[in-house]
């Protein structure tokens, strides 16, 4: 049974998209059980702009001044979630985690917790772009055409929209020091330890359809590829 749900994204710079970020994590929140407590942990990586401060009337703020990996960025932000929620035991606290970049759906959460109360470990939704990709319907068709052959064959896998029972997290590791491609060395390590894994195409998340993200590797660097013309392999953005 979960008991407590927490929300973890990293941020840098991302005082323009934040407030709606936000926005939207909390009215998602809204739609769980009064039951099951809940916190929005954002972890501001370095900023030169206003991101903390504009977030903290909406989630508790961690201010890393390190260069840490994105991976270590994530764990930092479930360490300190996990720190607020001491009276739950792991097995009763799901770890949402979505990008600052992001907006999620209003059913977001309350699709990620009914797979993990149904005995889920981890869960994975759609990230949808906001607009379409730059460099015209040529780029458009080329990511539409990976997304589908990624789904097809085995489902895509995003930080932006990625839940897991805190139980599971801390025994395969959690994230780990991972500057690209966290997301999908988690839910490896996750499926090769034997937990039950779990697509949930109604947990949407829409997400930036930007050339400049902050991640290297991540979607913004397969946009970019897209945008002239070529069709990488896809490990799924980040």
């Amino acid at each position: 049974m979960i008991t407590a749900v927490a929300v973890v994204l990293p941020a840098r710079d991302e005082a323009p998209s934040i407030p709606g970020c936000l926005h939207a994590i909390r009215r998602s929140l809204r739609r769980l059980p009064v039951s099951v407590e809940r916190t929005v942990v954002l972890v501001a990586d370095r900023c030169t702009d206003d991101t903390a401060d504009r977030a903290r009337s909406s989630a508790e703020v961690v201010v890393s001044h390190a260069p840490l990996t994105i991976g270590e960025l994530r764990d930092l932000g479930c360490r300190t979630a996990l720190s607020r929620l001491t009276g739950h035991r792991a097995s009763e606290v799901l770890l949402l985690n979505t990008d600052a970049d992001s907006e999620v759906d209003q059913h977001w959460a309350a699709r990620h917790l009914a797979r993990a109360q149904h005995g889920g470990h981890a869960t994975t939704g759609p990230a949808h772009l906001i607009g379409p990709p730059p460099g015209g319907p040529g780029a458009a068709a080329r990511y539409r055409k990976l997304v589908e052959t990624a789904d097809r064959e085995a489902g895509n896998v995003y930080g932006a929209n990625l839940a897991v029972r805190a139980d599971a997290y801390t025994a395969v590791g959690g994230f780990g020091r991972i500057a690209t491609g966290e997301d999908h060395s988690l839910w490896r390590r996750l499926e090769n330890a034997g937990y039950r894994l779990a697509q949930e195409p109604g947990a949407l998340v829409r997400t930036s359809a930007r050339l400049d993200g902050r991640a290297p590797g991540g979607l913004s660097a397969l946009l970019r590829t897209l945008a002239v013309g070529s069709s990488p392999a896809m490990g799924g953005p980040t």
